[in-house]
Protein backbone atom coordinates (compact mmCIF):
# COMPACT_ATOMS: atom_id res chain seq x y z
CA UNK A 1 0.00 0.00 0.00
CA UNK A 2 1.33 3.45 -0.94
CA UNK A 3 1.83 5.64 2.15
CA UNK A 4 -0.45 8.69 2.44
CA UNK A 5 1.03 12.14 2.95
CA UNK A 6 1.30 13.68 6.41
CA UNK A 7 -0.85 16.85 6.25
CA UNK A 8 1.36 18.80 8.68
CA UNK A 9 4.70 18.24 6.99
CA UNK A 10 4.86 21.85 5.78
CA UNK A 11 5.09 22.95 9.44
CA UNK A 12 8.33 21.05 10.01
CA UNK A 13 11.26 23.51 10.37
CA UNK A 14 13.69 21.19 8.55
CA UNK A 15 11.32 20.98 5.60
CA UNK A 16 10.88 24.75 5.59
CA UNK A 17 14.65 25.35 5.51
CA UNK A 18 15.07 22.75 2.76
CA UNK A 19 12.42 24.48 0.69
CA UNK A 20 14.12 27.86 1.14
CA UNK A 21 17.43 26.32 0.08
CA UNK A 22 15.99 24.74 -3.06
CA UNK A 23 14.00 27.75 -4.20
CA UNK A 24 16.52 30.46 -3.35
CA UNK A 25 19.93 28.85 -3.75
CA UNK A 26 19.35 26.19 -6.38
CA UNK A 27 16.58 27.97 -8.28
CA UNK A 28 14.26 24.98 -8.65
CA UNK A 29 10.76 25.62 -9.94
CA UNK A 30 7.65 25.47 -7.80
CA UNK A 31 6.59 22.30 -9.64
CA UNK A 32 9.88 20.62 -8.72
CA UNK A 33 9.45 21.63 -5.09
CA UNK A 34 5.89 20.27 -5.06
CA UNK A 35 7.27 16.89 -6.12
CA UNK A 36 9.96 16.97 -3.43
CA UNK A 37 7.42 17.98 -0.80
CA UNK A 38 5.02 15.17 -1.67
CA UNK A 39 7.82 12.64 -1.24
CA UNK A 40 8.88 14.12 2.12
CA UNK A 41 5.28 14.16 3.35
CA UNK A 42 4.85 10.51 2.39
CA UNK A 43 8.01 9.49 4.21
CA UNK A 44 6.95 11.46 7.30
CA UNK A 45 3.64 9.60 7.30
CA UNK A 46 5.37 6.25 6.75
CA UNK A 47 7.94 6.79 9.52
CA UNK A 48 5.90 8.58 12.19
CA UNK A 49 2.26 8.21 11.20
CA UNK A 50 -0.34 10.14 9.25
CA UNK A 51 -1.39 12.19 12.29
CA UNK A 52 2.10 12.86 13.70
CA UNK A 53 2.92 16.49 14.48
CA UNK A 54 6.24 18.14 13.60
CA UNK A 55 9.04 18.62 14.28
CA UNK A 56 9.85 15.12 13.06
CA UNK A 57 12.82 13.15 14.34
CA UNK A 58 14.53 12.89 10.95
CA UNK A 59 17.77 11.73 12.56
CA UNK A 60 16.09 8.67 14.04
CA UNK A 61 15.00 7.22 10.67
CA UNK A 62 16.88 3.99 10.04
CA UNK A 63 18.26 2.45 6.87
CA UNK A 64 15.64 -0.28 7.25
CA UNK A 65 12.84 2.30 7.35
CA UNK A 66 14.20 4.00 4.24
CA UNK A 67 14.41 0.67 2.41
CA UNK A 68 10.89 -0.34 3.50
CA UNK A 69 9.51 3.02 2.38
CA UNK A 70 10.84 2.60 -1.16
CA UNK A 71 9.82 -1.06 -1.26
CA UNK A 72 6.22 -0.12 -0.46
CA UNK A 73 5.96 1.68 -3.79
CA UNK A 74 7.46 -1.22 -5.70
CA UNK A 75 4.99 -3.58 -4.06
CA UNK A 76 2.13 -1.27 -5.02
CA UNK A 77 3.18 -1.40 -8.67
CA UNK A 78 4.68 2.09 -8.93
CA UNK A 79 6.87 2.72 -11.96
CA UNK A 80 10.62 2.53 -11.59
CA UNK A 81 10.90 6.23 -12.46
CA UNK A 82 8.58 7.10 -9.55
CA UNK A 83 10.62 5.10 -7.04
CA UNK A 84 13.87 6.58 -8.35
CA UNK A 85 12.49 10.10 -8.04
CA UNK A 86 11.47 9.51 -4.42
CA UNK A 87 14.90 8.11 -3.63
CA UNK A 88 16.56 11.16 -5.19
CA UNK A 89 14.30 13.55 -3.27
CA UNK A 90 14.87 11.92 0.14
CA UNK A 91 18.59 11.49 -0.47
CA UNK A 92 18.89 15.19 -1.36
CA UNK A 93 16.87 16.18 1.72
CA UNK A 94 19.09 14.20 4.05
CA UNK A 95 22.23 15.59 2.44
CA UNK A 96 20.85 19.05 3.25
CA UNK A 97 20.26 17.98 6.87
CA UNK A 98 23.81 16.64 7.08
CA UNK A 99 25.23 19.94 5.80
CA UNK A 100 23.18 21.73 8.46
CA UNK A 101 24.46 19.37 11.15
CA UNK A 102 20.90 18.31 11.95
CA UNK A 103 21.55 14.60 11.30
CA UNK A 104 24.69 12.50 11.27
CA UNK A 105 23.66 9.81 8.78
CA UNK A 106 21.73 9.65 5.53
CA UNK A 107 19.56 6.48 5.55
CA UNK A 108 19.03 6.79 1.80
CA UNK A 109 22.69 7.18 0.80
CA UNK A 110 23.43 3.48 0.25
CA UNK A 111 20.14 2.58 -1.42
CA UNK A 112 19.83 2.05 -5.17
CA UNK A 113 16.66 2.55 -7.10
CA UNK A 114 15.19 0.00 -9.52
CA UNK A 115 16.86 -0.14 -12.90
CA UNK A 116 15.24 2.25 -15.31
CA UNK A 117 13.81 0.48 -18.33
CA UNK A 118 15.22 1.73 -21.61
CA UNK A 119 12.23 2.72 -23.67
CA UNK A 120 12.17 4.80 -26.81
CA UNK A 121 9.88 7.86 -26.75
CA UNK A 122 6.66 7.68 -28.71
CA UNK A 123 6.50 10.15 -31.55
CA UNK A 124 3.95 11.27 -34.09
CA UNK A 125 4.73 11.03 -37.78
CA UNK A 126 4.99 14.26 -39.75
CA UNK A 127 1.61 13.51 -41.30
CA UNK A 128 0.03 12.88 -37.91
CA UNK A 129 1.37 16.19 -36.61
CA UNK A 130 -0.08 17.97 -39.64
CA UNK A 131 -3.49 16.38 -39.01
CA UNK A 132 -3.40 17.26 -35.33
CA UNK A 133 -2.36 20.88 -35.89
CA UNK A 134 -5.10 21.34 -38.48
CA UNK A 135 -7.86 20.15 -36.13
CA UNK A 136 -8.52 23.42 -34.23
CA UNK A 137 -9.18 25.12 -37.55
CA UNK A 138 -11.57 22.36 -38.58
CA UNK A 139 -13.41 22.64 -35.28
CA UNK A 140 -13.74 26.40 -35.70
CA UNK A 141 -14.97 26.08 -39.29
CA UNK A 142 -17.58 23.56 -38.12
CA UNK A 143 -18.74 25.81 -35.28
CA UNK A 144 -17.58 23.44 -32.54
CA UNK A 145 -15.32 26.03 -30.90
CA UNK A 146 -15.28 29.83 -30.83
CA UNK A 147 -12.76 32.14 -32.46
CA UNK A 148 -10.90 32.85 -29.20
CA UNK A 149 -10.37 29.14 -28.52
CA UNK A 150 -9.33 28.51 -32.11
CA UNK A 151 -6.74 31.29 -32.15
CA UNK A 152 -5.31 30.36 -28.75
CA UNK A 153 -5.18 26.60 -29.29
CA UNK A 154 -3.83 26.86 -32.82
CA UNK A 155 -1.02 29.19 -31.69
CA UNK A 156 -0.31 27.10 -28.60
CA UNK A 157 0.18 23.79 -30.37
CA UNK A 158 2.02 25.35 -33.31
CA UNK A 159 4.42 26.92 -30.80
CA UNK A 160 4.95 23.66 -28.90
CA UNK A 161 5.83 21.80 -32.09
CA UNK A 162 7.83 24.65 -33.64
CA UNK A 163 10.05 25.12 -30.59
CA UNK A 164 10.16 21.65 -29.03
CA UNK A 165 9.50 23.29 -25.67
CA UNK A 166 8.22 21.59 -22.56
CA UNK A 167 4.64 22.51 -21.69
CA UNK A 168 5.88 24.24 -18.53
CA UNK A 169 8.07 26.51 -20.69
CA UNK A 170 5.30 27.58 -23.07
CA UNK A 171 2.33 28.03 -20.72
CA UNK A 172 3.89 31.01 -18.83
CA UNK A 173 5.09 32.73 -22.03
CA UNK A 174 4.55 36.51 -22.15
CA UNK A 175 4.17 38.67 -25.25
CA UNK A 176 7.25 40.64 -24.22
CA UNK A 177 9.33 37.46 -24.69
CA UNK A 178 8.22 36.99 -28.32
CA UNK A 179 10.28 38.69 -31.03
CA UNK A 180 8.22 38.61 -34.21
CA UNK A 181 10.90 40.38 -36.26
CA UNK A 182 13.58 37.79 -35.47
CA UNK A 183 11.21 34.80 -35.27
CA UNK A 184 12.33 33.87 -31.78
CA UNK A 185 11.10 33.69 -28.20
CA UNK A 186 12.80 33.47 -24.83
CA UNK A 187 11.53 30.71 -22.53
CA UNK A 188 12.56 29.72 -19.03
CA UNK A 189 13.49 26.06 -18.71
CA UNK A 190 14.65 23.75 -15.95
CA UNK A 191 16.79 25.33 -13.28
CA UNK A 192 15.28 28.74 -14.16
CA UNK A 193 17.59 28.93 -17.20
CA UNK A 194 16.50 31.14 -20.08
CA UNK A 195 17.07 30.05 -23.66
CA UNK A 196 16.26 31.29 -27.11
CA UNK A 197 13.90 29.16 -29.23
CA UNK A 198 13.01 29.38 -32.91
CA UNK A 199 9.50 30.15 -34.13
CA UNK A 200 8.80 28.84 -37.61
CA UNK A 201 6.54 30.64 -40.12
CA UNK A 202 3.43 28.62 -39.15
CA UNK A 203 3.90 29.38 -35.47
CA UNK A 204 4.62 33.06 -36.13
CA UNK A 205 1.51 33.34 -38.29
CA UNK A 206 -0.66 31.71 -35.62
CA UNK A 207 0.85 33.89 -32.89
CA UNK A 208 0.37 36.99 -35.02
CA UNK A 209 -3.33 36.25 -35.48
CA UNK A 210 -3.68 35.60 -31.74
CA UNK A 211 -1.85 38.84 -30.91
CA UNK A 212 -4.09 40.80 -33.25
CA UNK A 213 -7.17 39.54 -31.44
CA UNK A 214 -5.68 39.96 -27.96
CA UNK A 215 -6.53 42.90 -25.75
CA UNK A 216 -3.78 42.15 -23.22
CA UNK A 217 -0.83 44.46 -22.56
CA UNK A 218 2.68 43.88 -23.87
CA UNK A 219 3.60 41.80 -20.84
CA UNK A 220 0.36 39.83 -20.76
CA UNK A 221 0.11 36.06 -21.03
CA UNK A 222 0.27 34.77 -24.61
CA UNK A 223 -1.92 31.74 -23.94
CA UNK A 224 -4.50 33.15 -21.58
CA UNK A 225 -7.72 31.98 -20.00
CA UNK A 226 -10.82 34.21 -20.18
CA UNK A 227 -9.63 35.77 -16.90
CA UNK A 228 -6.35 36.77 -18.53
CA UNK A 229 -4.24 34.29 -16.56
CA UNK A 230 -1.92 31.77 -18.26
CA UNK A 231 -3.74 28.55 -19.08
CA UNK A 232 -2.95 25.55 -16.90
CA UNK A 233 -0.96 22.56 -18.18
CA UNK A 234 -3.98 20.40 -17.37
CA UNK A 235 -6.19 22.46 -19.70
CA UNK A 236 -3.61 22.10 -22.48
CA UNK A 237 -3.61 18.32 -22.00
CA UNK A 238 -7.41 18.21 -22.20
CA UNK A 239 -7.47 20.30 -25.36
CA UNK A 240 -4.83 18.09 -26.95
CA UNK A 241 -6.77 14.91 -26.15
CA UNK A 242 -9.86 16.41 -27.76
CA UNK A 243 -8.10 17.34 -30.99
CA UNK A 244 -6.24 14.03 -31.15
CA UNK A 245 -9.48 12.08 -30.83
CA UNK A 246 -11.21 14.20 -33.46
CA UNK A 247 -8.25 13.75 -35.82
CA UNK A 248 -8.40 9.97 -35.38
CA UNK A 249 -5.10 9.82 -33.50
CA UNK A 250 -4.32 8.06 -30.18
CA UNK A 251 -5.84 10.21 -27.42
CA UNK A 252 -3.31 9.05 -24.82
CA UNK A 253 -0.53 11.15 -26.37
CA UNK A 254 0.61 14.14 -24.31
CA UNK A 255 2.02 17.59 -25.14
CA UNK A 256 5.47 16.21 -24.34
CA UNK A 257 5.12 13.90 -27.35
CA UNK A 258 5.21 16.99 -29.55
CA UNK A 259 8.64 17.68 -28.06
CA UNK A 260 9.72 14.12 -28.86
CA UNK A 261 8.32 14.49 -32.36
CA UNK A 262 10.09 17.82 -32.86
CA UNK A 263 13.49 16.32 -32.02
CA UNK A 264 12.97 13.15 -34.05
CA UNK A 265 11.74 14.99 -37.14
CA UNK A 266 14.73 17.35 -37.04
CA UNK A 267 17.21 14.47 -36.80
CA UNK A 268 15.39 12.51 -39.50
CA UNK A 269 15.78 15.53 -41.79
CA UNK A 270 19.53 15.78 -41.15
CA UNK A 271 19.86 18.24 -38.26
CA UNK A 272 23.02 17.73 -36.21
CA UNK A 273 22.76 16.43 -32.66
CA UNK A 274 24.42 19.44 -31.01
CA UNK A 275 21.94 21.85 -32.56
CA UNK A 276 18.99 19.75 -31.43
CA UNK A 277 20.51 19.60 -27.95
CA UNK A 278 20.60 23.41 -27.84
CA UNK A 279 17.03 23.70 -29.11
CA UNK A 280 15.74 21.27 -26.49
CA UNK A 281 17.69 22.88 -23.67
CA UNK A 282 19.39 19.63 -22.65
CA UNK A 283 22.44 20.09 -20.44
CA UNK A 284 23.84 16.72 -21.51
CA UNK A 285 24.22 15.44 -25.05
CA UNK A 286 23.45 11.90 -23.85
CA UNK A 287 19.89 13.00 -23.06
CA UNK A 288 19.41 14.09 -26.66
CA UNK A 289 20.96 10.93 -28.11
CA UNK A 290 17.85 8.87 -27.37
CA UNK A 291 16.27 10.50 -30.43
CA UNK A 292 18.99 9.11 -32.66
CA UNK A 293 17.84 5.64 -31.56
CA UNK A 294 14.26 6.53 -32.53
CA UNK A 295 15.48 7.43 -36.00
CA UNK A 296 17.40 4.15 -36.27
CA UNK A 297 14.32 2.22 -35.20
CA UNK A 298 12.32 3.94 -37.93
CA UNK A 299 14.91 2.96 -40.51
CA UNK A 300 14.80 -0.63 -39.29
CA UNK A 301 11.00 -0.68 -39.41
CA UNK A 302 11.09 0.58 -42.99
CA UNK A 303 13.76 -1.99 -43.90
CA UNK A 304 12.01 -5.02 -42.42
CA UNK A 305 8.63 -4.04 -43.83
CA UNK A 306 9.94 -3.42 -47.33
CA UNK A 307 13.09 -5.42 -48.10
CA UNK A 308 12.33 -8.68 -49.93
CA UNK A 309 15.01 -10.57 -47.99
CA UNK A 310 14.32 -9.05 -44.58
Amino acid sequence: MVPPTNPRTAEDPCVQRFKASLLAERGVSQNTWDGYFSDLAQFASFAWGHDAAPPFAWGEASDAAARAFLSSFGSAGARATTVRRKLAALRSFYRHLQREGTVADNPFSSLRGPRKAKTLPKVLSVGDVESFLAQPGKDYAAGRIGEREFLRDSALFETLYSTGCRIGEVVPLRWSAVDFARGTAIVTGKGSKDRLVILGPKALDALGRLRGASASDADGAVFASPAGKPVSPRLVERRMKRYLAEAGLPADLTPHKLRHSFATHLLDAGADLRSVQEMLGHSSLSTTQVYTHVSVERLKDAYFSSHPRA
